[in-house]
């Protein structure tokens, strides 16, 4: 069977626009790019791209639970909370859009997060559907050879689920992006075009999307569905994401 890690065949080289899934993805992409993108659509991306733009900060986390707020002293941070609520700063972007200026929020989740704590590339930055535009062309500003990273979701037993709206998400961020694209990138893009007159409807209508729905969250969805309404950068500096411009 072949190896995914440190092969040729996968690390898509020629390509300048790179593009490939979850941590796996990431170990084998991140080697030889200026920068990488990742993209986690229905929460981390869209809550860092909300909490940046109102001027406050976003640690991702990607530890021990029981080390968690030993974490967030040390960044004098407080953490949002892990279980999706309207009630208290949280992982739901709709809990975020009054965020305090200058709050200092620990954002643990299994996906975006922990991408962002695991990538070694020389710039790491965070992108969703309402700031694709913008982020693709801060990063294209000083980089060449960029990786675009879908974080997809987990099944049960641990493995990847590759998610429709990060797929989504991360063609729309390829799609303002210029250079020769990796087939796995030119999928992504193609899916982005296909959908982008409608993307409340097909982010509704997606396996994430109706999750959210139906524990009556349907206002994430449609924070995460404003394609381009948002010029807010976040890059990854000094553990947080703040904003590149």
């Amino acid at each position: 069977m072949p190896t995914t890690h440190n092969n040729l065949f996968t690390a898509q080289n020629e390509f300048d626009i790179r593009c490939e899934w979850g941590m796996d993805g990431l170990e084998c992409l991140m080697g030889n790019v200026d920068a990488v993108i990742i993209v986690d659509v229905l929460s981390f991306s869209t809550c860092v791209d909300i909490v940046v733009a109102g001027n406050a900060l976003v640690f991702p986390y990607d530890g021990e639970l029981e080390n968690l707020e030993e974490f967030a002293m040390a960044h004098n941070a407080q953490i949002a909370c892990r279980k999706r609520t309207l009630d208290s700063l949280s992982l739901s972007p709709a809990s975020l859009t009054t965020i305090p200026a200058d709050t200092r929020l620990v954002l643990p989740s299994l996906n975006g997060s922990r991408l962002s704590k695991r990538s070694q590339a020389p710039a790491t930055f965070t992108a969703c559907l309402r700031n694709a535009r913008a982020v693709a062309h801060a990063v294209q500003s000083f980089a060449s050879k960029i990786c675009v990273i879908p974080a997809g979701e987990k099944w049960p037993n641990g493995n990847l689920r590759p998610a429709f709206e990060d797929m989504i998400g991360a063609g729309a961020v390829i799609s303002n992006l210029e250079g020769k694209r990796s087939p796995e990138a030119s999928v992504c893009q193609q899916a982005f075009l296909t959908y982008k007159s409608d993307l409340l409807q097909i982010l509704s209508s997606c396996s994430s999307g109706k999750e959210l729905l139906q524990q009556s969250f349907f206002e994430d969805v449609r924070l995460a569905s404003a394609c381009d309404s948002s010029a807010t950068v976040p890059i990854l500096k000094n553990n947080a994401y703040q904003s590149f411009l």
